[in-house]
């Protein structure tokens, strides 16, 4: 799939699943802007890409705020003259049933998840349009179906859904696609501090019976990104191992 010499800017991509997608974009000939808020990951990120041979610049930036979501798409410009894909992949999660839900934690959630994407795409779209192409693939997850606990990180990546459909009408006549990745359980440092026996018991609600990894989720972007997939816009790729089509 071609995205040799693409320009790529990849949110949250110090660790975990947006490290996963700046890995794969990056060994499919792109060059990619590594985003996180710590400054250490994304060096570290930038190193181990550069020390294979790979086209990588860091950004750190918190892109929740209006000034590091532009930031971010500036110094992409800056560095390569274009931006050709958007991953945004930032976000969090304060998970808490309602009735004990903090307003603060409602916000935080909202505005890492939800906003930030509000804010990098609102930075990149002008250049986008003006350039007749590209390609902006949002992280949603299937937590989006519901999930007791999780009022605020649900409501959060079901407004991404409504997002990305959003602009996917409003920019498909510059050339300009706009689609979900919506993951389930992914092997990241966070699934890995859980206690053993939780592990195992949310493994056993995935059909796969397996955890993703993020190559999983990076192979999925790959696809979004390409060429191939010019004629796909306003769509929720599910990549969770069947978790979705249960309540589970």
């Amino acid at each position: 799939m071609n995205v040799n010499d693409r320009v790529a800017v990849v949110t949250g991509s110090g660790q975990g699943i947006g490290e996963g997608i700046a890995r794969t974009l990056a060994a499919a000939g792109a060059k990619v802007v590594v985003n996180d808020l710590v400054p250490e990951k994304v060096d570290g990120v930038v190193a181990d890409l550069s020390d294979l041979g790979l086209t990588a610049t860091g950004h750190a930036a918190d892109v929740s705020t209006a000034d590091g979501a532009e930031g971010l798409i500036q110094g992409a410009l800056d560095a390569y003259g274009r931006v050709d894909i958007l991953v945004n992949n930032v976000g969090m999660a304060r998970d808490g049933y309602l009735a004990k839900m903090s307003e603060e934690d409602w916000d935080i959630v909202i505005e890492v998840n939800l906003k930030s994407q509000f804010l990098c795409c609102r930075a990149v779209a002008p250049h986008m349009m003006e350039q007749k192409s590209g390609r902006i693939i949002n992280i949603t997850s299937r937590a989006w179906l519901g999930g007791p606990g999780q009022a605020n990180y649900a409501a959060s990546k079901g407004a991404v859904i409504s997002l990305t459909r959003t602009l996917a009408l409003e920019m498909a006549r510059f050339g300009v696609t706009a689609n979900c990745i919506a993951p389930a359980l992914v092997d990241t440092p966070l699934f890995r501090g859980l206690e053993p026996d939780v592990q195992e018991r949310l493994i056993k609600t995935i059909p796969a019976r397996r955890i993703g990894t993020p190559e999983d989720i990076g192979n999925a972007a790959l696809f979004l990104a390409a060429d191939e997939s010019s004629y796909v816009t306003g769509q929720t790729l599910y990549v969770c191992g069947g978790r979705s089509l249960g309540a589970g």
